[in-house]
Parts: C-alpha cells; structure tokens; sequence
C-alpha cells in the first residue's frame, strides 16, 4: 500500500506574532510540522506495520509545499520513518486552500497512492478545506475528523469512525480515498490494517519521536524538489488576505452587587437579553 500525506510547516503556536503594517512579522519565528499533519504520518506509518516498532509493508510518501527551507521540516517526518519526500516549491502569500488542492491534485495523480491522509487543518490558517477540495477534485470518497481507521484485509476499503458535533459515527469509505485526521487517531488501537497487525496490536498514544538512527536514515531518503509548473499546475488564488489586526484590547469587567442589577446591565448596557 502507498499513501501520501500532505504536510505544511507552520509557526510554532507558543511564540507571540507581531502584526505591522497589516501584516504578520515572520522573520525571528521558527517553524515546525502543523501538529495534525504529524497524526496524519504517524497514522500512515502505523498502517504500514505490524505493531510498534514491527515489521512494515507499504510506502510512506510526505509532501508539502513552500519555500526551500521547507526541506528542514520534511527531513523530521522522513527521521519519523516516512520513506520519500517532495517538496514543491511555493510561497506562503502565493497559496490558498484551493491552490493547494489542485496541486496537491496533480501530485496524486502522479505517485497513484491508494489513500491520501493529511491533518483536519493547519493550525496557524485553521481552514480546513484542503482535504474536502482535494477530494472533490479528485472524485474520491472522503472521511474527515477520523478518531479511527481499520482498513480491511483486501486493502480495498476501511472502516472509519469520525467525530462530528453530536458524536462519533462508523463508516466505511471504499479506496482510494482522501481522510482527515484529529487527534484521537494516534489512540493506542486507533489505527489497524487488518492484513497486518493482529488484535492484540498496539501503539503508543502518542505520535513517534525521530530517533537518531532515524535522523542518520533520513540523510538517506530521496527528498525529491519540484513546481507546481512541472506539475502542470498553473493559475492563481482564490482567496486574499487584505490585512491582518490584532483583536480590540477587552475592556475591564463591571461588579454588581445583585442578580437584578445584573438583569438590568445586561438589558439596558449590554443589550443581550
């Protein structure tokens, strides 16, 4: 089985962004793989092998799209044990969802991978769109926000679980498919391949580290660069981000000394009830 996971590097979450200008100061921030695109390899990478650590069968292909640095970010998933990677070329302000699709789009149809699994969003955008778009494209079935996959002895279908707002819901998606994924997947039995690993397998609950025998392979591993031109993916985007400003600063809060008080605040001053 091949499956192909879409990454994008993203700022780390815990630094604080500066705005100016309208626009996001990026210059001293430093990068790292969107958190749900590192669920999405380990998920892929578990359902090429037998249980922790085991044996595996199948190809892990990552590839994401931005600048040449970029490369930084697909070397850890390839330290993680993703087998190849591609990194096409492409600017930040240059990409919407919809671009990203279409090339991500042609990068399908090119490598043929029996499952596309990526993260439900990226969390500096927060868009989630790239998943549902690629799929429409591609006329594939779709399963988003997974909390688990078993996919069946045959390698022609999986079973899914996903989470929507009332719940959890079982399907079964037949392949090739594009999926989502959310944090519950890297549950300890979340991720199955039913012609591998057998019911008593198990993972940790947590995606893998990069060990550094991983980091010496991942030296080794074809970490191909390209264009979307190559690809022959052309056009712009769809979506413009204008400006960017920073939310109004809260005022402070008002005491009161009773409910009715409250009551009438929020009747005459706030205006909500």
């Amino acid at each position: 089985m091949k499956i192909l996971v879409p990454c994008k590097r993203v700022p780390n979450p815990e630094l604080k962004l500066k705005i100016a200008g309208g626009a996001v100061e990026l210059g001293d921030t430093t990068w790292q793989v969107n958190p749900f695109d590192e669920y999405a390899v380990e998920t892929a990478l578990r359902l090429t092998e037998k249980s922790k650590g085991g044996e595996r069968s199948g190809e892990v292909v990552v590839v994401s799209i931005g600048p040449k640095d970029t490369a930084a970010q697909l070397r850890q998933l390839l330290a993680m044990g993703a087998d190849r990677g591609i990194l096409i070329a492409g600017d930040d302000a240059a990409l919407d969802a919809d671009r990203v699709a279409r090339t991500l789009k042609a990068v399908v149809e090119a490598e043929k991978p029996d499952l596309v699994v990526l993260g439900k969003q990226a969390v500096d955008g927060d868009d989630n769109q790239v998943g549902q778009l690629l799929a429409g494209y591609l006329g594939w079935p779709q399963a988003t926000f997974l909390s688990a996959i078993t996919l069946a002895v045959d390698g022609k279908s999986a079973t899914v679980s996903r989470e929507v707002d009332t719940g959890t819901e079982e399907r079964r998606v037949r392949l090739p498919a594009v999926a989502t994924v959310d944090l519950r997947i890297i549950g300890r039995k979340a991720v199955r391949n039913e012609a591998l690993a057998g019911p008593e397998a198990e993972w940790e609950d947590t995606q893998r580290l990069a060990s550094l025998k991983g980091i010496m392979a991942a030296k080794k591993k074809e970490l191909k660069e390209i264009t979307a031109e190559s690809l022959g993916v052309s056009g712009g985007i769809l979506v413009k981000t204008l400006r960017h400003e920073n939310p109004p600063a809260r005022k402070a809060g008002v005491k009161v000394t009773s409910v009715e008080e409250l009551v009438a605040r929020l009747h005459s001053e706030a205006k909500v009830i």
